[in-house]
């Protein structure tokens, strides 16, 4: 198997594992404050929760996000067209693609959108 396209198993495997610990954690946290009667807006421990639930929220958004990037990155290594930049038509460069397997730009391209 070609390193490039390990790699992206591995981070697809990998993010994966992240989605699914965190959607965990995620219902973990809404169940705790389900079986209290946390009022986030008297109880000290209720702000804690609402807390802890708004940021583990943003981390399983975030790795869904990724996860979807990582699939587009399978469709266009499917495509013959994983490693080219979307913007300019150039190669993106082993280093991005080592750093950021989903990539879609080059670094240029990449900066200039910023």
């Amino acid at each position: 198997m070609d390193p490039r396209r390990a790699r992206l198993d591995a981070e697809r495997d990998e993010t994966l594992g992240r989605f699914a610990s965190l959607t965990s954690d995620y219902e973990g946290v809404v169940a705790a404050s389900r079986d209290t009667n946390a009022d986030d807006e008297h109880d000290p421990e209720g702000s804690t929760i609402a807390f802890e639930r708004s940021q583990i929220g943003a981390l399983v958004r975030q790795a869904r996000h990724h996860l979807g990037e990582i699939d587009a990155a399978v469709g266009r290594w499917d495509a013959g067209t994983y490693g080219v930049c979307e913007e300019c038509g150039a190669p993106i460069g082993e280093e991005r693609l080592e750093a950021r397997p989903a990539a879609r730009t080059c670094i240029g391209c990449a900066a200039a959108t910023g």
